[in-house]
Order: structure tokens, then sequence, then C-alpha cells
């Protein structure tokens, strides 16, 4: 029986691709297309009406949707689905990955879906643009496919909850106490720029989202990504820019940041800094935009801002120290994140500038990640402990009426 299913599967599919133009049809259609032509093949085949249904669905998944793919991204427990060619597909549930039981049946299967994905945010995948990274229903993809890949194409789907966390969710999650929220929230409020740092999936722009969600509802906001996943929901006046990185005018972030600064913004909200944009951000901060927030990937605070040095560098040629005097003058606190070896990801570290002397930029913590133990189960116990420093430029706490210590 699993042969005849195999053999019907084959026929109907080829059937389709050599006689029927199914892909700009309403899903309804296809399946009375597909019913017709399905119960006409299986006539002389021993197959159950529940194959049937099955086969049916396969296709209409295989035709207009994501294939093998779409009981995982229909799975709320699933929050990564990694493709590495036809055969090899991982999944991350609750921070751990695990290797599923479904494959491709051909490579040639697994780029049509990349290809469907790409034309539905208007972006082209083939061997002369062979990367996409885009956000699509909800979700970030990123498509990698051959000459650069060497195994059939790369699929990663990062999934992003219908309902975005709150800081009361973090704060149930052990990810960050009451004290150090409250903390970060009148940051926020009182116009310091933040920048978060962490390494891949520690949370960044998660993160970022729940601290744009402390911006007053009376401010205007822009925000600048590669592909727009931020959620504000309590900001009237909000205005989202995104990339774009096809096309024979490619509109990158540097230009949306210059382009924000005409556009009268309270702040700027750039999801994630990679290059040279790192020299723009920062001038926008430097230009009266206080209470400005971005990301970026580093191992510490400190290493965030070598970091963006380098950015600056990649850029433009500037001398060292000027290039250290923007950032100390920008940025007023780094937030790190990281993943703990019990995959659990926490706020590792709450930094602030406090100046640049002898050619470094200075910082101090204000709270750090302090483990105690763990329990039977290689859970860690730790949270983030207040240090003795003292926010050393408070003027902007002060000048928004906000007591810090209360």
């Amino acid at each position: 029986m699993e042969d005849n299913y195999k053999v019907l599967k084959t026929e109907v599919k080829k059937h389709i691709m050599t006689h029927l133009d199914i892909a700009d049809k309403e899903t309804y259609e296809v399946v009375a297309v597909l019913k017709k032509l399905v119960y006409e093949k299986s006539r002389d085949m021993h197959i159950s009406l529940k194959q049937k249904r099955a086969l049916i669905n396969d296709i209409i998944n295989m035709t207009k949707g994501l294939g093998i793919l779409e009981d995982l991204v229909s799975d709320d427990s699933v929050t990564e689905i990694m493709v590495n060619g036809m055969d090899r597909i991982f999944v991350e549930r609750k921070g751990r990955i695990s290797e599923e039981d479904l494959q491709f049946e051909s490579n040639k299967d697994l780029l049509t879906i990349v290809q469907r994905i790409a034309s539905k945010v208007n972006r082209q995948v083939n061997q002369n643009s062979p990367i996409v990274d885009a956000r699509w229903n909800g979700m970030r993809v990123n498509a990698v496919i051959e000459p650069i890949s060497l195994k059939g194409p790369i699929l990663t789907i990062r999934k992003f909850p219908a309902n975005p966390l709150t800081m009361e969710d973090l704060i149930g999650y052990n990810s960050i106490n009451e004290e150090a929220a409250e903390f970060l929230r009148k940051l926020v409020v009182s116009k310091y720029n933040i920048f978060i740092s962490g390494g891949t999936g520690s949370g960044k722009t998660t993160f970022l989202n729940i601290l744009s969600n402390y911006i007053p509802n009376d401010e205007r906001v822009i925000t600048i990504e590669d592909s727009a996943e931020l959620q504000l929901r309590n900001i009237d006046n909000l205005v989202s820019l995104e990339t774009r990185t096809s096309g024979d005018n490619p509109i990158e972030m540097a230009d949306l940041i210059k382009s924000s600064l005409r556009m009268r913004p309270d702040r700027i909200v750039v999801g994630e800094v990679r290059s040279k944009e790192a020299l723009d951000m920062l001038q926008a901060m430097n230009t009266g935009h206080d209470g400005s927030l971005s990301t970026g990937h580093a191992n510490s605070a400190i290493d965030m801002l070598s970091r963006i040095e380098t950015m600056v560098l990649s850029g433009v040629e500037l001398p060292l120290d000027a290039i250290r005097q923007q950032i100390n003058s920008a940025i007023d606190i780094i937030v790190h994140l990281g993943r703990l070896r019990d995959r659990s990801r926490r706020v590792l570290q709450i930094a602030e500038v406090t100046g640049f002397e002898n050619g470094r930029i200075q910082m101090q913590d204000l709270y750090r990640f302090k483990e105690f133990g763990e329990t039977e189960d290689k859970k860690i116990i730790g949270e983030l402990v207040r240090t003795e420093n003292k926010l050393k430029y408070d003027l902007k706490v002060q000048m928004a009426g906000i007591n810090l210590d209360e």
C-alpha cells in the first residue's frame, strides 16, 4: 500500500507539473482539482481514503505552502526551524535543538519552497542573488542557495510569538529580577541611550522590543530594521522603516538612519547594527535624539564597544580617539544578554559608560549576574545583583523627576 501511495504521489505531481498551473489559483480551487485528479489516478490502486486525503494535503502544502515544514510552522513549541539541505531538518524547542525525522524528496522541492517565500516578500533568490533575508508572516527567514551553499538550499526560519513577551514574562522566567527591570524602565523613560548586546539567540530583539514599550506614548518614534520584527504597541506616532537589499537601488540601514533624522523623531530605535551604519547611529544619538535604542552582537559589554569601533572603521577612516569619543558621548548604558549552559536566557550585565580617559572608554557595572549553584536537574540558580556603583551621570533622571532609589 505504501508503494501505491508513492506511485500515486509521483503521478499526481508529474501531471500537475506538465498539465496544470495551480500556483495562482485559490486554495479551494486547488483542492477541487486535486480531489478529481487523485481519485481518477487511484481507481486501479488499493489506497485508503485517509491516504488520499493526506496526499491532497501534502500536495497543497507543496504547491501553496511550505511543504513538509507546514506542521513545524504550526507547532507553537517550535521556535526555530533549520533546514540543512533536503534531508537534514533541525528544530529548536525550549532552547534545545533536535533533528526531525523529515526530508524533502529532492533539493529541487526545497528550492521551490525557498523561492516561494522569497516571492511573497518581493525578493529574488537565484544564482546571481543566492542569499535572501526577510520577514514573512510573523517569522524571520534566511535562505542560502547554490553556489554559496555546497549541499543544497539552506533555510532558517525563526518564529516570533503572536503575543510578544513582556518584562513580567522575563521576570517569571528568571531572566531578570524586578529591581533591575524597574531600573531599566526608569532609564528608558529618562531618555538614556541604551545599547543591548549579546550572542546569537540570546534574545536581543525580544529585549529591545520590551524596552521600547516603556517609551512614553506622546513621543514620535522611528524604528529602523533589516527585517521588521519589532512590535511596539503603545506608540501612536510610530514610523517603521525596513531596508531593501534587492533590486537596482538597494536601501541600506545607513540610508534609513540619515533619512530618519529629517522626520522629526523624538527617538530612533535601530534593530541591529552590523556594519558601517554604526557611525550614523552614533551621530543620531549625539544630535539631540536622546533615548535611542539599538542592539549588536558581542560577548560582553566592553566587547560591544570594541565591535562598534570596528564597525565604524569599516565605513570611514577616522582617528580611533575620535571614534571612542563619539561612542562615549552617544551611548549611556549597555545591557548584555547571554545564554547559560542550561540554555536559559539571562540578563548578565548592566553597565554604564562613564567617560573617556587616557585614550580608553571607561565603564562601570551597575548590575552583574551572580551564580549561586545548580538544581538537581542542572538548572542554574542565580540572579542579577546590584553592585556598589551608583549611576555616575544621573542628570537625565533628575530632569525627568525620577528617583532611582524608590
